[in-house]
Order: structure tokens, then C-alpha cells, then sequence
């Protein structure tokens, strides 16, 4: 089961390096991240996410790959280059995998202006050296599926009080 884990940050900056932190010990096999998304609340009122997929762009790689294809079926490798890459970018923009979207919207209007939080649904974790990793590193705490022992846990390693 993957457990949801939002934390607030003062700066778009500092949610970026808690995700580096993270994503670096998924490729250590400490903690299997299945998404990880920082969301900015501008200071024009707006919601930016940043995604960790770029849905649009491997839509447009997959989808001009095929209208390659098919176009050569049809002696026009161009014309099925240039459809099969719209249709794909804009089937990747309407996909959504991970965390919804709208979700972190609404979550993310709640904070502060000019400030961030970072969304991770991850799971098979080896909590201990991820904690420890995460000592320090800030944040409040907005919203968790952890247990309460673990989200407390949580909350004194990252030094939310």
C-alpha cells in the first residue's frame, strides 16, 4: 500500500531538494517513489505543479513514433509524424497518474503566497535511513495516510513542531 506524505516548505527551492533527497535514495532502494510533485502557490494567487513525469512530452515521442509508422503504411511518414505527435502530447497533458491533480490544487491554494509543498505517494520504505536522511531538512507537515506513530515520527525528524 502507498502512503501519502504532503510537506509545506518556505521555498520552492528547498521543496526541490527534499525531492532530489528523495528521488536519490529511490535509486538507492531505500523508499519506492510513485510520484513526487511539488506544488508553488505564486504570488499571483495561482497553483503551478511540478510534475516528476513529463506526460506531455512522452506523449509526443510515443505518439509521433506511431504516426511515423502508420504515415510509412501510407507513403506519408510526415503527416503521420506531425498527428501521431499532437494526438500524443495532448493525450499525455489529459493523462494523470500519481497523485490527482486537483487535489494538489485545492491543497496547495491553503499555503501561504510564494511558498511550496512537496506531494510523495511512495511505498516500501526502509524508514529508518529514510528518516534519517530527512533529519533537518524543515517543512510543515500538511497532510499524511501515515499512522500516527509514524507520523510523528515524521514531524520530529523534519523538526515540525
Amino acid at each position: 500500500m502507498a502512503d501519502l506524505v504532503v510537506i509545506a516548505y518556505d521555498t520552492e527551492q528547498r521543496a526541490s531538494e527534499v525531492r532530489a533527497e528523495l528521488l536519490k535514495m529511490a535509486g538507492e532502494y531505500l523508499v519506492e517513489i510513485e510520484d513526487a510533485v511539488i506544488a508553488i502557490h505564486k504570488q499571483d494567487g495561482k497553483v503551478k505543479l511540478r510534475q516528476m513525469h513529463a506526460l506531455t512530452a512522452a506523449g509526443a515521442v510515443g505518439g509521433g513514433f506511431w504516426g511515423v509508422f502508420i504515415g510509412l503504411l501510407f507513403l506519408h511518414p510526415l503527416l503521420g509524424l506531425v498527428a501521431g505527435a499532437s494526438a500524443g502530447a495532448a493525450a499525455g497533458a489529459m493523462s494523470d497518474v500519481g497523485i490527482n491533480d486537483n487535489f494538489m490544487k485545492e491543497l496547495a491554494e491553503k499555503l501561504t503566497k510564494g511558498t511550496s509543498a512537496l506531494f510523495v505517494l511512495c511505498s516500501k520504505m526502509t524508514s529508518e535511513r529514510v528518516l534519517e536522511r530527512l533529519k533537518g531538512s524543515g517543512g510543515h507537515l500538511m497532510q499524511t495516510s501515515l499512522s500516527h506513530e509514524d507520523e510523528e515520527r515524521l514531524r520530529k525528524v523534519i523538526g515540525d513542531t
